[in-house]
């Protein structure tokens, strides 16, 4: 059954009882004559004189032309229209008109869509109905039915249209004298009665309804009930399968309740939005008479007259440059001649309110005091010099210009080592206002320079939402995690960022919604990275770059003593005299707990011993809760790193190399699997650049054999596997050269390395030492794990030269130009 505007090929139920569910046929056994009393109906075949039937006019026939319903099922004694495909179904109906009883099956499927149907999808009780009238429009069929009786399907005749079956039905006993009924049909037409004053359209369906029956007969009755729910389709089918009278009464009745009380429901819920509709009503037309009141009285303006004032007030202590007065002036006079209900309005009076907003010509008085500013830094942060230098050079830089304007500084370290900081104490030393957002993700270029004003929802890009929340045009914008940014379909906001990023283009830097210049030339923009290699080319040209790269132990100990801990006693809740952390036990920490380049790690490690502290301290622990070295385990469990000594024998070779997180340590392994054929294999998820490595420092050394030594047959005929762990840590690059080629010599010449020494190296085929990058955080990271003795390219010297003293200090460096000189140092 359809209605009007479906072309679907199925048969359909009326619009307004449409509720699509899936449904589950059980299975009724027609009750033999021997039955309860309380048995509806019996199968045709087993009626016997004794029992007192409904008789029909015309004998039901046991062959009948099914058709399908997909929505909900047809009851007996319903009258209803239907819409059907003729294409599909035409033949059948015309089949059923053309018979003598004019007898129809409609029966439910267990499957919404029809088109394709199977004798399989049927479920296996449905309802007999005569064909009244038939009419057809275009495509359509428009069918009347009365049902009259259920029947069950024995067996399909035909398994495609027209579909036949054999049916068996069961015919309605009388219970005019079965006083147990009566308590159900009572409270069934109680039911009926509460729900017609809810909704009116089920008083037209229960006249037609009485007309036809009484309430004496209760299986019409339940079968009427049920056509009035808005049930699911499942839940009305097994009404239908129910043939105990008694348990369809009861189903019906729970199905009533629940009608009513959704009824019930959306009627409070209608009286509800009626009544805040009315409240709403009443204080908007109050609201109008009191602006009406005031105004006859002068005392309070129009809404568009009071805006206006407010955008010119906020004009007078701003400096505009002339085009941008001409379109404020422009604008608003538009406002004044729009009505205020409007959606331009709206979009104009947004634009003003932007417009006027923004910090036009107001600027911030600069400090650059160069011992404030050093004062400001060294206090904030501790180590790092070199890179405080570099930003105190900077303002000195700033102070003979008279600005520090048009200059973009990007801070380049691994995680956790201060840049965001920094960035907020250079705003701080210089008496600036500080904004920090990430674009870190972003991929839309209008989150850079903002959407148009014929967008809804538009909105300036986040440098001009900046300026207004900032209320200086001369703040310092932190632009985080600018290496991580991205593009997409909607643009390439590295691009959109050169204009901003540019002093020669951001003094007109334009916003798509302000669509005016507004001059960025004086902003300080400091941006943070963790690495160069994925930041744009273009845009990496127009900073200068400051690498951050970490932090020694005995820096982080004075970091964790002056802020660190300090900062999580009082994030805890804690008095300064509740925790004591020894220096033996920051060391451990950093040692054991957290070696990375940055103090992110270390914090979280004070953090929880801080928590840990503070239940101990509410349970009753006397203070001072002193946490020594041998109590750390039990506050942050097992070390992460082991205090472990390179790794010594032959054929392994340490290896210094960075990563974005810092620099490490790695140990290159060699060894000879076989002596039965030639070979050379690489393992440890190495990158092909590191790749190329290390078949360079194998052909060195099969080249220089004799140079070194090597007995005849050991690369002609050894298979040999080179490692470089952890296997599951990607690495590349060509520093690992001269290790490689290390960790082959020892192995083939059966000489371990005795010394703690790491180097670090490119080697070419010739022999060459080439320099390489990440000195400083190469250098850290030996330090760290212990090791003083460095083996450095002769072109890095410079490199080494230009650490600060006290990173150089306890260490024994070599530099070498070739590799022969490598091994006279290391034998």
């Amino acid at each position: 059954m359809t209605d009007d505007n479906s072309h679907d090929s199925t048969l359909h139920s009326p619009p307004e009882l449409d509720t699509p569910s899936d449904s589950t046929s059980s299975s009724d056994i027609p009750v033999s004559e021997e039955s309860t009393e309380d048995s509806l109906t019996q199968p045709l075949e087993n009626v016997q004189s004794s029992t007192e039937l409904i008789s029909y006019k015309d004998a039901l026939p046991t062959l009948l032309h099914i058709l399908p319903l997909s929505n909900r099922p047809f009851f007996p004694h319903q009258i209803i229209p239907l819409i059907i495909e003729n294409n599909l179904w035409g033949e059948t109906i015309k089949a059923v008109a053309d018979s003598p009883h004019k007898l129809i099956g409609l029966v439910l499927t267990k499957k919404d869509q029809i088109a394709d149907i199977q004798t399989t999808d049927f479920h296996t009780m449905g309802t007999a109905c005569r064909l009244h009238r038939v009419a057809q429009s275009e495509d359509k069929l428009q069918i009347v039915v009365e049902g009259l009786q259920r029947f069950r399907l024995k067996n399909w005749v035909t398994d495609h249209p027209p579909l036949m079956a054999n049916v068996t039905y069961y015919l309605e006993k009388s219970y005019k004298n079965v006083d147990d009924i009566k308590p159900y049909v009572l409270a069934i037409i109680n039911t009926i009665k509460e729900l017609l004053p809810l909704n009116p359209l089920y008083n037209e369906e229960l006249k037609i309804f009485l007309e036809r029956f009484g309430p004496e007969e209760p299986s019409s009755l339940a079968d009427f009930a049920a056509s009035l729910t808005t049930s699911t389709k499942q839940e009305l089918q097994e009404v239908l399968e129910t043939v105990s009278i008694f348990n369809r009464l009861e189903k019906v009745l729970i199905l009533l309740n629940k009608e009513l009380q959704q009824a019930k429901a959306q009627v409070e819920i209608r009286r509800q939005v009626e009544e805040k509709m009315q409240n709403q009503q009443r204080e908007f037309f109050l609201r109008e008479q009191l602006k009406t009141i005031q105004k006859e009285l002068g005392l309070e303006k129009d809404d568009r007259t009071a805006e206006i004032e407010k955008f010119r007030e906020r004009l007078v202590s701003l400096i505009l440059p002339e085009l941008v007065q001409k379109r404020i002036d422009d604008e608003i006079q538009k406002m004044s001649v729009l009505e205020v209900g409007s959606a331009e309005y709206a979009v104009t009076r947004n634009y003003l309110d932007w417009l006027t907003l923004m910090p036009w010509g107001r600027y911030s008085a600069d400090k650059l005091e160069i011992a404030e500013a050093r004062q400001v830094l060294e206090q904030d942060h501790e180590g790092l010099a070199d890179v405080k230098e570099r930003i105190i050079e900077f303002l000195a830089v700033g102070k003979l210009k008279g600005s520090i304007g048009g200059t973009i500084l990007l801070l380049v370290g691994p995680p956790g080592v201060g840049k965001t900081s920094i960035g907020r104490s250079i705003a701080s030393a210089v008496g600036r206002n500080f904004y920090r957002f990430s674009v870190g993700g972003i991929h839309d270029e209008a989150e850079i320079k903002g959407h148009r004003r014929t967008y809804i929802g538009a909105m300036p890009g986040k440098f001009i939402q900046a300026m207004k929340e900032i209320e200086y045009a001369n703040p310092v914008i932190m632009l985080d995690e600018i290496d991580k940014i991205s593009s997409s379909y909607r643009g390439d906001p590295a691009s959109a960022l050169l204009e901003v990023l540019d002093p020669e283009q951001n003094v007109d830097f334009l916003d798509h919604y302000l669509d005016v210049r507004f001059d960025l030339s004086k902003v300080l923009f400091i941006c943070t990275a963790n690495q160069l290699d994925t930041i744009p080319a273009p845009l990496l040209d127009r900073m200068e770059v400051i690498k951050l790269s970490g932090y020694l132990s005995s820096e982080k100990l004075q970091i964790a003593k002056k802020h660190l801990l300090k900062r999580q006693i009082e994030k805890a809740g804690l008095q300064n005299d509740c925790l004591e952390l020894p220096d033996n036990s920051l060391l451990q920490i950093i040692e054991e707990y957290a070696r990375e380049a940055g103090v992110r790690n270390l914090e979280k490690r004070i953090a929880t011993i801080a928590r840990k502290v503070a239940l101990k301290y509410l349970e009753g622990t006397p203070i001072p809760i002193r946490i020594t070295p041998e109590k750390l385990s039990d506050y942050l469990g097992k070390p992460v790193f082991e205090n472990e000594k390179a790794i010594k024998g032959i054929g392994v070779v340490t290896g210094l190399a960075w990563t974005a997180m810092g620099g490490e340590t790695l140990s290159v392994e060699a060894t000879c699997i076989h002596k039965y054929a030639r070979g050379f294999k690489l393992t440890g998820q190495l990158g092909d650049v590191m790749k190329e490595s290390a078949e360079i420092a194998y052909s060195y050394m099969v080249s220089q054999r004799k140079v070194f030594g090597i007995e005849k047959g050991f690369f002609a005929t050894g298979f040999i596997h080179l490692h470089v762990p952890a296997g599951a840590t990607p690495k590349d690059g060509p520093s690992a050269g001269i290790t490689m080629a290390t960790a082959l010599f020892s192995l083939a010449t059966h000489r371990p390395i005795i010394r703690e020494i790491a180097m670090t190296g490119e080697l070419t085929l010739t022999g060459q030492v080439l320099p390489v990058g990440g000195i400083r955080e190469k250098v850290i990271a030996a330090k760290r794990v212990k090791i003083y003795e460095l083996l450095l390219p002769e072109a890095n010297r410079r490199d080494f030269e230009e650490l600060p003293e006290y990173v150089r200090e306890g260490l024994r460096v070599h530099f070498v130009k070739e590799y022969p000189e490598v091994l006279k140092v290391l034998w």
